[in-house]
C-alpha cells in the first residue's frame, strides 16, 4: 500500500482511511496502542488479553490424572491429527 496523507483535526483526531482500516480488520471500537518511535507513530491493536507468566497459567486446564510423557502427548496429537485430517498413517509417521 502507497503512502496515505491524513489531517490532524482542531481535536487532535485523525481519521484512519478504510483501505488501512480494512486492510487490518480493525472496526468501530477496536483499542490501538499509539508508540512513538524515531521515524514517527505506531499504531498496534490492543491485546485482546493482558500478557501472563508461566506460572500464571500451568495447570489452568484443570488435568487431574497421572502426568504424561512426550512421548503420550506426542501420540495422543498425532491421534487427533488422523482424525481430523485422515491420511494414510506412513505420511504422518516420523519414525
Amino acid at each position: 500500500m502507497n503512502a496515505l496523507t491524513i489531517t490532524l483535526s482542531s481535536k487532535g483526531q485523525i481519521v484512519l482511511p478504510k483501505a488501512v482500516r480494512d486492510l487490518h480488520r480493525w472496526s468501530a471500537g477496536t483499542r490501538l496502542t499509539v508508540e512513538t518511535t524515531k521515524d514517527g507513530v505506531v499504531l498496534k491493536p490492543e491485546p485482546l488479553f493482558p500478557p501472563k507468566t508461566l506460572d500464571e497459567v500451568i495447570g489452568c486446564l484443570g488435568y487431574k490424572g497421572p502426568p504424561k510423557t512426550i512421548e503420550e502427548m506426542d501420540e495422543a496429537v498425532l491421534e487427533e491429527a488422523l482424525l481430523q485430517n485422515p491420511r494414510p498413517r506412513s505420511d504422518l509417521d516420523r519414525d
